[in-house]
């Protein structure tokens, strides 16, 4: 059980991440363009050595268990290790944890053949390739229901044809993972399956890549616009069952949305202490900004949304770790979700505002947390459907009253009081 502290050994490897993030890993945001670009030689120079460092100190993919070569540590000391890595994006590649890899992943360990493991898995578990999952639609989004793009046998082979939208990391992975509707006259969420694509695979084109606004400044993004033509796979790159792609895309989210939120607590930690920063060190009209109601006011609101925000956040990995089912928290993993988004814009908006015209610039980085913020509450779902997931497990929860009126109705509580004491009000003249 964690009890607000970690046993001492893990502590030290916490305290040797905190240091390698900020000494070696977050100087390089500056040096590598795109750390994805496993072409670029100041990549092959700079980063292999530090996820070797990293495996030698036994912290590489450690969401992995003893089976495929990671730690198998739980939610909360996962949890704990990405928020320090949430501070750059960098860190998740270098310590071997990055999305959507750690999804994709847990699909090919769960539903992959022999094959796939030795062809695919293992090499993505190394760090020596990446990959994708192509799930949403232009017309469809993240809705299941809605899809369209299509995959149907031709004797030994899959022909998928159909368009999919913001299939991240596609223009730098050696293979995709897809959902195509392969069962059309199944019930709506028995109608998809999932396929391994490899993306020199012909017919899979690129249309364009797409950038998130206030993120990527510089050339293009790294969301895949894709339009599968005609594109032709074995039959054997299926992945569990066929029409069972939905049940298998839920294997790769519940953990994966506990670690961005707590990513997301490294980010908005960054934004506050930044915040802090400026506050104590600039003057404007006679006195420190530190000395401002206003900005003690943004300080107070952003330490507590933080604080209470990361203990939801270690509190769901608990339950995880003590469930090991992601259906039984399944409302506190939506929470979180929901809670994730707000929290970090609020805190980095208020920082920005701290710094005035910098803070807005391109020389900080608090556009980027905001553009974030946004991108947070759409990956994974939305934020609008985790609010009716949150609702609806609470409600699955209640009980109704068994009356006409509620059960803490004060005039029947009364009438009960009244009757449970009967005896001792009469004593005492109150009957």
């Amino acid at each position: 059980m964690w009890s607000f502290e970690t046993d001492p050994a893990y502590q030290a490897d916490l305290d040797w991440a905190d240091a390698f993030v900020r000494e070696e890993i977050e100087p390089l945001e500056f040096v590598i363009p795109h750390i994805l670009e496993v072409d670029d030689p100041v990549r092959k120079e700079l980063i292999p050595p530090l996820q070797q460092r990293v495996k030698d100190r036994g912290l590489w993919a450690t969401h992995l268990g003893p089976e495929l070569g990671g730690q198998g540590h739980g939610q909360v000391k996962l949890g704990l290790l990405n928020e320090i890595l949430g501070r750059t994006p960098m860190s998740s590649i270098i310590f071997g944890c990055q999305a959507p890899d750690t999804g994709n992943a847990e699909i090919l360990a769960h539903y992959g053949t022999e094959e796939h493991k030795a062809k695919y898995l293992q090499p993505l578990l190394n760090g020596e390739i990446f990959s994708c999952y192509s799930m949403t639609e232009p017309q469809g989004g993240s809705d299941p229901t809605q899809f369209t793009c299509r995959a149907e046998l031709d004797g030994d082979e899959w022909v998928i044809n159909g368009e999919k939208w913001f299939s991240s990391n596609a223009r730098w992975s050696s293979f995709l993972i897809t959902m195509v509707i392969t069962e059309p006259d199944n019930p709506p969420y028995q109608r998809h399956s999932m396929l391994i694509v490899p993306t020199d695979t012909p017919g899979v084109n690129i249309v364009r890549n797409v950038g998130i606004g206030g993120w990527d400044s510089e050339g293009e993004g790294g969301h895949a616009y894709i339009r599968y033509e005609d594109a032709r796979v074995p039959v054997s790159n299926l992945l569990g069952t066929r029409g069972g792609g939905f049940v298998a895309a839920q294997t790769r989210l519940g953990g994966g949305r506990v670690h961005h939120a707590m990513r997301t607590v490294g980010m908005a930690k960054e934004a506050l202490s930044l915040m802090l920063e400026r506050a104590v060190s600039r003057h404007t009209q006679g006195e420190m900004l530190s000395r401002k109601q206003l900005v003690q006011e943004m300080v107070a609101e952003s330490w507590l949304e933080l604080e209470q925000f990361r203990l939801l956040v270690l509190q769901t990995a608990w339950k995880i770790d003590q469930s090991h089912d992601y259906k039984k928290v399944r409302g506190d993993i939506s929470a979180v979700k929901i809670a994730m988004p707000a929290v970090l814009n609020r805190i980095a908006s208020r920082a920005l505002q701290v710094h005035g015209s910098l803070g807005i610039s391109n020389e900080m980085p608090f556009m980027k947390m905001i553009a974030n913020a946004y991108h947070l509450g759409l990956a994974d779902g939305p934020t609008e459907v985790h609010k009716l997931t949150l609702a609806r497990t609470l409600f699955s929860q209640t009980t109704p009253a068994p009356g006409l009126f509620p059960t803490r109705h004060i005039p029947a509580r009364r009438d009960e009081a009244l009757k449970k004491y009967a005896d001792v009000l009469a004593r005492h003249g109150r009957a």
